[in-house]
């Protein structure tokens, strides 16, 4: 086993601090924790890779000097010194002629490259000689970067012979005397010697290789050991010779500069500390060197997933949220601070600020196979995938029932087929896959997948009935598919029938018979007799030899569900169509927004098997919930891969639901003022398979209208459960069982929350029931009967009655009660009921025509000679869908 080196090994080689190494790992995707994580040999090489790379590559830095002041240098490519130029710069540097009577030291300069124009050389100190065990130190209370060059020639003797180039005081000050100097410098090494141990610890060993290491401050700094006293004096002290020795010293070392090495000329700017060794020990610091080219600092960088919220993207980019609306909104997008945008929305508002975005969304292609063409070496025969098509009733299932030699019919609930069957066929011939598809109008979504993925269609047609709706639409699925089509002409033994009309119909959408000069092959069979059935089969694999299917096995299996269902015992089961590869027990896959292990495959008869290959039709478990019917079946590496990809498909369909929003629009506005309140269906709806709930649910919402719909509050496979009785209980629900049927527990539950369960067996009657409770909740039509009409002839004032009109019926009859309409004019006065009718004196129920009568009319006496009295009826019409 290796050792891995850790982090903080792999900082010291590079010469870097452990937060910069950290920095560049997670940069180059390596997680590490911490200083002591372990890194692998690969990991180890990318990271020296990266380092070098970033090291040759000059870049724009900002370097905080202080407070309020940021300082940007070009980083300097980093290479192995030679000693010969080290030798010339310190031979050829004259020394400063010094105002007091000192001996010059010969300094030690850093070898200066080619590559190292733009370094700032540093001056030697005037007051201390630096000792021999001295190491290069960083001030502990120093706020500035600085970079220094260490190269493997200076060695600890060599750092110990450090110039004292004497510096000229500013006018106006006396220097100080050499005796002074003298006695100051032994104090100073005096108090050194004391930290020297725990100093020399601390301090960067020289190493064969250039190392750079991070210092605060811009400008190069003669290597010297800086004791960490803190008392109050040294401070006050280090505070006033930081502000000695710099005009004229400046001024002079940059004549100097300039004349002997021509270099661009550099400003002067604050030295550091005082003697006492705080910042630069009395030498002149330098700021960057001011190039004619405008420097562009580089843009800065936030990494952003699908979306975001505007509230985090301006955490990020470290600006106000307000801004960012604003930007929007000249963008013409509307938005609050918790509303989230997309990654190309905050790529562009970023841009305005200075940001670049780097989307790092969860990409599935990173972990699903990669889809290339396979080599023609690799590929095999495989079976033909076949789909019956063709309307309800022609015999579709009945024919594959003769096929298989099974009884599949017998078990359909009244004689039609609900689900979507795949079977795998072995005849003398070859191998066939059959899937069979409902053919009732409600199953269009199955028939279409059967259409998607298949290789072949047998389009079943009865001789007797022709072509049908369902018919048509199993021929456009087909040819939308691109999949060609074999007519099998059913019930020719059946009266009636005529296998000529059925050719002339079907040539009409397309399909022409080979005899007739087209492509379409016909065959006429009978399931009931058993009639053609071998000529049918040897027409399709025919077909199929012509078609040349081939297929890859020996890679990783992809499919389609092709059916699912909740099993009790078992769990979610699926029926998977094998397109490519090979599935095995134990493989981890990914299907829709579910994940999970194959923990059993099943064949069409039941039978365990390890393996799938192409074209096979099989039953997997292991699903952590009911697939779709038609979702892609993929096998992956393992089963946190299959985790990670089905967690991020969750993800963004719960995305897509909250972005879901009721826009209330005028038109529902006008319609709840003026209080029509559409009327609601609530429905719970539990099948046995996914396809049929589908279908199920797809007839449903087709009754829907404006004044009554169908509200779909909870679907699923399975049995019926208490969970499904409370939520109908609770939402005024009725529960829809297909194909399932409750516990006894259950059952009680339901009796106590008066929940009402249907159940049904046939899809077509579960419609019409529906539908017929739909059109119960609709108002019903309002219908006006016309009774006749009678003429004032003279009206009478009865006290405490009113006005009586005395009457001749001229139309029809008068009836009491009925509700009336007095007309004058020809302009309707008064609308409301008769309450009152009599012949002479005695009250009548009813006055036919030609009879006069006396008539009072409820709450209205505005009663006048030659007005018209029009009895009408108001009859309920009951509505229908």
């Amino acid at each position: 086993m290796t050792t891995k080196m850790r982090v903080r090994e792999l900082s010291g080689e590079l010469g870097i601090s452990n937060k910069e190494l950290i920095h560049l790992l997670r940069k180059l995707n390596i997680n590490v924790k911490s200083h002591m994580s372990g890194l692998t040999d690969e990991e180890t090489e990318m990271a020296r890779k990266e380092f070098n790379k970033a090291s040759h590559e000059p870049s724009i830095e900002d370097k905080r000097v202080r407070s309020g002041v940021i300082v940007r240098r070009k980083k300097k490519p980093v290479r192995q010194p030679k000693a010969e130029p080290a030798d010339t710069a310190v031979q050829e540097e004259p020394p400063v002629q010094p105002t007091s009577s000192q001996s010059p030291t010969p300094s030690t300069a850093a070898p200066v490259s080619d590559a190292d124009d733009e370094a700032t050389p540093s001056i030697p100190t005037a007051e201390t000689e630096q000792p021999e065990d001295a190491a290069p130190e960083t001030a502990t209370d120093a706020p500035r970067d600085v970079t220094e060059e260490v190269t493997g020639e200076v060695t600890e003797d060599a750092d110990a012979s450090v110039a004292k180039a004497p510096v000229q005081e500013p006018s106006g000050e006396a220097s100080q005397p050499e005796s002074g100097e003298d006695d100051e410098k032994k104090a100073t090494e005096k108090k050194r010697g004391k930290r020297k141990k725990s100093k020399k610890k601390k301090a960067p060993q020289p190493a064969p290789q250039v190392k750079i290491i991070s210092r605060p401050d811009p400008a190069k700094e003669q290597p010297a050991p800086q004791p960490a006293s803190t008392s109050q004096d040294k401070k006050k002290k280090s505070f006033k010779k930081k502000h000695r020795r710099t005009v004229e010293a400046d001024e002079l070392y940059r004549k100097v500069r300039q004349a002997e090495t021509s270099r661009p000329e550099l400003v002067g700017s604050r030295k550091g500390r005082g003697k006492r060794g705080r910042r630069g020990r009395d030498q002149v610091q330098t700021k960057p060197m001011v190039t004619t080219q405008p420097i562009k600092a580089a843009k800065r960088k936030i990494r952003i997933d699908e979306a975001i919220r505007i509230a985090d993207l301006a955490q990020q980019m470290g600006i106000k949220a307000q801004d960012l609306i604003k930007n929007l909104i000249g963008m013409g997008v509307m938005a609050t601070i918790n509303q989230s945008i997309d990654a190309d929305t905050a790529a562009i508002i970023a841009a305005d600020f200075g940001y670049d975005v780097e989307k790092i969304g969860f990409s599935e292609k990173e972990f699903l196979a990669p889809v290339h063409e396979d080599k023609e070496e690799d590929l095999r025969p495989r079976p033909p995938v076949v789909t019956i098509m063709g309307h309800v009733d022609h015999g579709k299932t009945s024919l594959l029932d003769v096929i298989r030699k099974s009884h599949i019919t017998s078990g359909e609930a009244g004689g039609i087929t609900q689900h979507i069957g795949a079977y795998h066929v072995t005849t003398p011939r070859g191998e066939i896959v059959f899937l069979d598809t409902p053919g009732h109008e409600a199953f269009t979504a199955m028939r279409a997948r059967g259409a998607q993925v298949t290789d072949l269609v047998i389009l079943v047609v009865a001789a007797d009935d022709g072509v049908m709706d369902q018919t048509r639409e199993a021929i456009n699925h087909s040819k939308a598919a691109g999949v060609p089509i074999v007519v099998a002409v059913n019930k020719i033994d059946k009266e009636g029938a005529d296998p000529d009309r059925v050719k002339r119909e079907l040539a009409e959408h397309g399909l022409v018979p080979e005899e007739w000069g087209g492509d379409t092959i016909f065959a006429n069979v009978s399931a009931k007799k058993k009639i053609g059935i071998d000529e049918l089969l040897e027409l399709v694999l025919l077909q199929a030899e012509v078609l040349e299917l081939k297929a890859n096995p020996n890679r990783r299996g992809v499919g389609h569900i092709v059916e699912a269902r909740l099993d009790k015992g078992r769990g979610a089961v699926a029926t998977v169509l094998i397109q490519a590869g090979t599935i095995h027990k134990g493989d981890a896959f990914t299907c829709g927004l579910h994940a999970g292990k194959i923990r059993a495959i099943l064949n069409d008869q039941g039978k365990m098997l390890k393996e799938a290959g192409p074209a096979m039709p099989v039953e997997v478990q292991g699903f952590d919930g009911v697939p779709d019917a038609g979702d892609e079946f993929v096998v992956v590496a393992d089963e946190k891969v299959a985790r990670k990809i089905s967690d991020s498909r969750k993800g963004k369909q719960r995305e897509k639901e909250l972005a879901k929003e009721t826009k209330f629009t005028l038109d529902k506005f006008l319609a709840a003022k003026a209080g029509e309140k559409v009327k609601v269906l609530n429905l719970v709806v539990k099948s046995d398979v996914q396809g049929s709930q589908e279908a199920i649910i797809d007839a449903l919402n087709k009754l829907s209208g404006d004044e009554v719909r169908i509200e779909i509050i909870h679907s699923g496979t399975g049995a019926i459960t208490e969970s499904d009785i409370l939520l109908a209980s609770a939402s005024n629900a009725i529960i829809i069982g297909f194909n399932v049927r409750p516990t006894a527990k259950v059952k009680d539950v339901a009796e106590q929350e008066k929940v009402e369960i249907r159940f049904y067996n046939i899809i077509y009657k579960l419609v019409a029931e529906i539908k017929d409770a739909m059109s119960g909740m609709l108002a019903p039509t309002i219908k006006e009967v016309y009774i006749g009409q009678a003429e004032v002839r003279q009206t009478f004032n009865v006290p405490k009655v009113g006005t009586v009109a005395g009457c001749a019926v001229i139309d029809g009859k008068l009836v009491r009660n009925a509700m009336v309409r007095l007309l004058r004019d020809g302009v309707v006065i008064y609308t409301g009921k008769l309450n009152s009718l009599k012949r002479f004196k005695d009250d009548v129920r009813e006055v036919q025509k030609g009879f006069e009568c006396g008539t009072g009319l409820e709450r209205f006496n505005d009663i006048k000679e030659g007005d018209i009295i029009e009895a009408f009826e108001e009859v309920e019409e009951k509505r229908t869908l």
